[in-house]
């Protein structure tokens, strides 16, 4: 007598087809959750490379005009970037460059104060066609003004000692300028230095 054995088939169970679906969840949030933080790590440190290059740039700008770019005395320094940062450090420098005949009385009128124009870029980065930094929104053209933003998309913040009149901003906590990143929560107030809203904020202060 001649009998036919059927093969058998191996396979999985619910239980253990379960336990694989969990187990690839559990990498795939892991690997996930590590790249998080990786790129949160890389964008606070982008963020000190970047406050260093602009603490520069202000300082050299202090040293030709006898006076830090200033600001209005605004407790979350916002509003500030576009003219305290990139008009003083790169374009007024710039449209210098492109006049004809340059005037010898290159000045603005700050506050009711006339102070000096810059007549040279101080900061090379923060032109718009050509930015490396990917503070500024890169464009074909060079606008007026251009808020200067940190790696979140958020405007830096900035407030200089002395307001363009001369008289001290009272909220300024450097005796020359505070420069900052709200960080990753983009929210702000540093100054309160308690207030939760400035646990991860990136400053010079």
């Amino acid at each position: 007598m001649k009998t036919n054995s059927r093969p058998g088939y191996s396979g999985f169970t619910l239980i253990e087809l379960m336990a694989v679906i969990t187990i690839i969840v559990i990498l795939a949030g892991l690997v996930v959750g590590g790249l998080g933080f990786v790129n949160d790590r890389q964008a606070k440190e982008k963020a000190k490379v970047q406050i260093a290059l602009l603490s520069k740039a202000i300082e050299e700008y202090k040293l030709d005009n006898g006076v830090y770019p200033p600001s209005g005395n605004s407790a979350d320094g916002s509003a500030q970037s576009a003219a305290c940062l990139y008009i003083p450090l790169f374009y007024e420098g710039y449209d210098y460059g492109r006049q004809a005949n340059p005037p010898t009385n290159w000045t603005k009128t700050v506050s009711a104060t006339v102070i000096p124009k810059s007549i040279k870029i101080y900061l090379p980065d923060l032109d718009p066609v050509s930015s490396k930094q990917g503070w500024i929104v890169a464009g074909t053209t060079v606008p007026t003004s251009l808020p200067v933003t940190d790696p979140w998309g958020q405007p830096y913040r900035y407030r200089s000692a002395l307001g363009g009149s001369g008289t001290a901003n009272a909220l300024t906590i450097n005796p020359d300028f505070d420069l900052w990143s709200s960080g990753k929560d983009t929210l702000t107030m540093p100054a309160s230095a308690a207030d939760a809203r400035n646990r991860d904020d990136i400053k010079n202060f």
